[in-house]
């Protein structure tokens, strides 16, 4: 299977009513974050299907092709298939097999070297946390934990929206395994980050750390952090807690 064959089925399901609402939803408009975003129509159970036929078959020097698409579908495509071939490679059995790790390897440089064509928060979302994430956890032959954090860190002080969005939500991952130090390192670096995404990032991401790993660990951060908070973060951070501490927390000065 060819990306062409992919991209030319994938057109041929356009649907004009839903890509009017996709682009009103993702902000595509003059001076919104999507700005100039192009849309095909597809729902993402859709695209989900595409990637289920194709995961198999598409050789990794495909998926640039998709991934370099002008419709937000058909890299959102890209990256779920780059998802799906990491995640086989990523299982118990395979975790220090020496031809999974390069593997493994090869699919991160290629995510991150076409990082900036994630370029909406759903496409970001639905694979940083399974690629880069999951990447932090498991035998690299990049790198110690110091290049991870390094890498990291250069995601952050990106002047990309959406390279800092991964940086903070691949930590999704981290905390799902019991890890909370990514998502507490990376909510203090973007914490007086100016976009509105960011902040729900941030905010999402703490939450989840406090629902999976400790209360008392968000609360130890709200503690030294709440009043500096943008509200937008801090609403989301708290958003698990009964309502007596969420004005607590929404009270500190």
């Amino acid at each position: 299977m060819k990306a062409t064959e992919i991209i030319t089925f994938m057109e041929s399901q356009r649907d004009e009513e839903q890509r009017q609402i996709l682009m009103r939803f993702f902000k595509t408009g003059k001076g919104e974050y999507g700005e100039g975003d192009e849309f095909l129509g597809l729902k993402v159970p859709q695209t989900r299907e595409v990637v289920r036929a194709a995961q198999k078959d598409l050789a990794l020097e495909e998926v640039p092709e998709l991934l370099m698409s002008r419709w937000h579908e058909v890299r959102l495509c890209g990256l779920l298939i780059l998802v799906a071939k990491f995640e086989k490679l990523a299982t118990k059995r395979l975790e220090n097999n020496e031809a999974s790790i390069r593997e493994r390897d090869n699919i991160l440089k290629m995510y991150l070297r076409y990082a900036e064509q994630a370029n909406n928060w759903d496409l970001v979302d639905l694979s940083v946390h399974k690629i880069l994430g999951h990447w932090l956890l498991l035998p690299t032959h990049l790198g110690d934990k110091d290049y991870k954090i390094a890498l990291l860190d250069s995601l952050t002080r990106s002047n990309n929206l959406w390279k800092q969005r991964m940086s903070m939500v691949c930590t999704w991952k981290t905390t799902q395994q019991g890890d909370s130090s990514w998502c507490l390192r990376y909510a203090e670096m973007h914490l007086h980050h100016p976009h509105d995404l960011m902040h729900k990032a941030v905010g999402w991401m703490l939450r989840e750390m406090g629902k999976r790993i400790s209360m008392d660990l968000l609360r130890d951060f709200l503690a030294e952090h709440a009043h500096e908070m943008p509200r937008t973060a801090l609403r989301y951070a708290i958003e698990k807690m009964t309502d007596k501490e969420r004005q607590y927390w929404m009270q500190k000065d």
